[in-house]
């Protein structure tokens, strides 16, 4: 994964230098190109020697339901014509970590063992906000192996209120 991120991360601070302004409209399509660059019958496809750099980027771009912007055109023909498509979903996480590093913001996911109403996720966001110091961009993720409370992870900090990790906790104690 490290490795992954080794080579992704060139091309993320590339992009994200050479969009300045347009970071969201960037990330609308580099979302759009990752998804296509994540289908394993195109990346097989790619790793064949019979198959030139035109030829799978014409099929990505036909794939595209966007017309893609020329920025977008010379990205992909770089990242195709370096043979780094299989890194393109990395490329987008890393060019969305820097967007939102450029905003305060951060990416959180919270794991929970039941669905979470609109009120009760405004309320959750609000004091995790406070917690980790930062507006984030909350998804919502269901885990019934929680039992029940939730996890949250930011980045590499992970807050675990659930019941699982509160029996883990007890379990751990009462053994040693």
């Amino acid at each position: 994964m490290a490795e992954l991120a080794t080579i992704a991360r060139p091309y993320a601070e590339a992009l994200f230098k050479a969009t300045a302004g347009q970071h969201d409209v960037t990330a609308a399509w580099l979302d759009e190109l990752s998804v296509i660059a994540g289908d394993p019958q195109l990346l097989q496809f790619a790793d064949s020697p019979k198959v030139t750099a035109n030829q799978v980027f014409d099929v990505v771009s036909k794939v595209a339901k966007s017309n893609l912007p020329p920025q977008a055109v010379n990205f992909l023909h770089a990242v195709i014509d370096n043979n780094r498509i299989s890194v393109l979903s990395q490329i987008a996480e890393l060019f969305h970590a820097l967007n939102n590093a450029e905003k305060g913001q951060s990416e959180a996911v919270i794991y929970s063992a039941f669905p979470m109403d609109a009120s009760v996720l405004a309320q959750t966001k609000e004091v995790l906000e406070k917690r980790f110091g930062r507006k984030l961009n909350v998804t919502v993720e269901l885990e019934s192996q929680l039992i029940g409370g939730i996890r949250v992870v930011v980045g590499d900090e992970v807050l675990d209120t659930s019941v699982k990790s509160r029996l883990e906790h007890m379990k751990v104690a009462l053994t040693t």
